[in-house]
C-alpha cells in the first residue's frame, strides 16, 4: 500500500499507526532515506492494500475508520488532500486494508504462470520480500529466486527439481505466503514468534526450478517447435506426461550435477527420456547451471531440496557431512515425524554436490506418500506435516 508522506511523519509513526514492524517498512522502501522524508513523498506499508470506498450519508471518517479498525489518521495517510469537514455524498476516498489471510491458493494445479502470478501479488502486498531471476530454462522461462531476511545466516530451499513434483512448489509458495502474512501481523507460526527469525536469517528460495517440465507434466507439450513433437519422441509416443521428472530436453535435473555423477551415470540410461538420464557431462542445462552458479554465488549455511514422495529426509553424503548435520536432521524428523535416511545409493543431486563442496549440511526431503504426482488431496497433510521442516530450517 502507498502512503503519502505529511509533515513531521516518520517510519517509527507508521510503524505505530499501523502496527507493522518498522524494520518491514525500511526493507519494504529501499531507495527511501528514513532521516529524509520530504511532504508528498511515496512511501510502501507492507501487509496492507488499499480499496475504494463510496461516502454515503450520515459517513463520518471517524466511523469509517471504526468499523474497519483502523486509527483515524490511517485515512488520512492514503487521503493527503481530504477535508473532514467537506465530506460528499459520492465522494471517493481510498481505505487501507490489512491483509489478515492467504494470497497464495497451493491447492490448485501449480503452474508457471500461476506461480509468477502469485509471487507478482505477495511482492506487491510485501515490498520487503525481493525477487530476481537465477537464469532461463531451455524454453526462455526466468527461473524465479525470492530473498527474505536481514541475517548473516543465509539458508537455502528449492522445490519441483523434477516435473512430477511440482505440489513441492505449491508448498513452499504457502509456506513464504504464511512466513510474510506472520511478520506483518507480528504473529507466530506454531508458537514461534518469526520476527527474530527475519533479523537473524536470510532465506533464498527457488520455488520452480524445472518451470518447462513442470508445466509439461500439467499442461502437456508446449507450442514451441521441435519440442512439442520431441518430448512426445523422448515419451516413446506417448501424451501421458505423468511419470515425466525430467526437463523439457529429458534430462534428470537432480542427476546433474558433479558429485560422483560418473557412478550415477553408469547405471542410469545413456538417453534422453522421461526421468534417470543425467545428461552427456555435469551440469549441462540451463536450469541446473542457474542453481550451481547460485550456489557458488553465495554463503549458504544449509541447503534443502523438497522433492516427493516417502516422508524421509536424506541427510548424508559419502560421510562428508559436517557433525551438526545429524543434530539439525534430528529437529527435522521431531517436528516433522518423517524418517532421517543418512545414505541411499544414489549420486550426482543437488544436496551431494553441496555436501560434498562445501562440507555443510544439505538435506532432500521427500514430502508426502504414493506414487507421484502425489493428488492435491494430500496438500493439507502435506502442509501440516512438513511446515515445522521448513520452519525448523530458519531457526536450527
Amino acid at each position: 500500500m502507498n502512503i503519502f508522506v505529511r509533515r513531521g511523519d516518520s517510519f517509527w509513526y507508521y510503524s505505530q499507526l499501523f502496527a507493522v514492524p518498522i524494520q518491514l517498512i525500511i526493507d519494504s522502501n529501499p531507495s527511501v532515506d528514513p532521516n529524509r522524508l520530504s511532504i508528498g513523498q511515496t512511501v510502501r506499508i507492507p501487509g496492507f492494500v488499499t480499496i475504494t470506498y463510496t461516502i454515503k450519508s450520515g459517513d463520518t471518517l471517524w466511523n469509517i475508520a471504526r468499523s474497519r479498525n483502523l486509527p483515524l489518521d490511517a485515512l488520512f495517510t492514503t487521503n493527503p488532500s481530504l477535508n473532514p469537514n467537506a465530506l460528499k455524498i459520492g465522494q471517493v476516498i481510498q481505505v487501507p486494508l490489512r491483509i489478515t489471510w492467504r494470497l497464495v491458493n497451493g491447492k490448485q494445479r501449480y503452474t508457471y504462470a500461476t506461480i509468477m502470478n502469485d509471487i507478482n501479488r505477495l511482492v506487491r502486498v510485501y515490498p520487503f520480500l525481493r525477487r530476481r531471476s537465477i537464469g532461463n530454462s531451455v524454453l526462455n522461462k526466468p527461473i524465479p529466486e525470492l530473498l527474505i531476511g536481514k541475517g548473516s545466516k543465509q539458508i537455502h530451499y528449492n522445490a519441483s527439481f523434477h516435473a512430477n513434483e511440482w505440489i513441492t512448489t505449491s508448498i513452499t509458495m504457502t509456506f513464504i505466503n504464511d512466513y510474510v502474512l506472520a511478520l506483518t501481523n507480528q504473529g507466530a507460526i506454531r508458537g514461534r514468534a518469526v520476527l527474530p527469525l527475519y533479523a537473524q536469517t536470510t532465506l533464498s528460495l527457488v520455488p520452480m526450478v524445472n518451470p518447462d517440465g513442470v508445466d509439461l507434466v500439467l499442461n502437456g507439450p508446449p507450442e514451441q517447435s521441435p519440442w512439442n513433437e520431441r518430448v512426445v519422441q523422448i515419451n516413446k509416443g506417448s501424451r501421458d506426461f505423468t511419470g515425466w521428472k525430467a526437463n523439457i530436453r529429458g534430462v534428470d535435473l537432480n542427476d546433474q550435477f558433479p558429485a560422483k555423477w560418473e557412478l550415477e551415470r553408469e547405471r542410469n540410461p545413456k538417453q534422453p527420456g522421461p526421468r534417470d538420464y543425467g545428461g552427456e557431462k555435469p551440469l549441462s542445462e540451463p536450469e541446473s547451471i542457474a542453481m550451481a552458479e547460485l550456489t557458488k554465488n553465495r554463503n549458504f549455511a544449509r541447503v534443502l531440496a523438497f522433492h516427493t514422495q516417502g516422508e524421509v529426509i536424506y541427510w548424508g553424503f559419502d560421510n562428508m557431512e559436517p557433525p551438526e548435520a545429524k543434530t539439525i536432521v534430528e529437529e527435522f524428523a521431531r517436528v516433522s515425524g518423517y524418517e532421517p535416511v543418512k545414505t541411499v545409493e544414489s549420486y550426482a543431486g543437488y544436496k551431494d554436490w553441496f555436501i560434498q563442496d562445501w562440507r555443510r549440511p544439505g538435506y532432500t526431503v521427500e514430502l508426502g506418500r504414493g506414487i507421484n504426482p502425489l493428488p492435491l488431496s494430500q496438500f493439507d497433510s502435506i502442509y501440516q506435516k512438513s511446515l515445522g521442516i521448513y520452519l525448523a530450517g530458519l531457526y536450527m
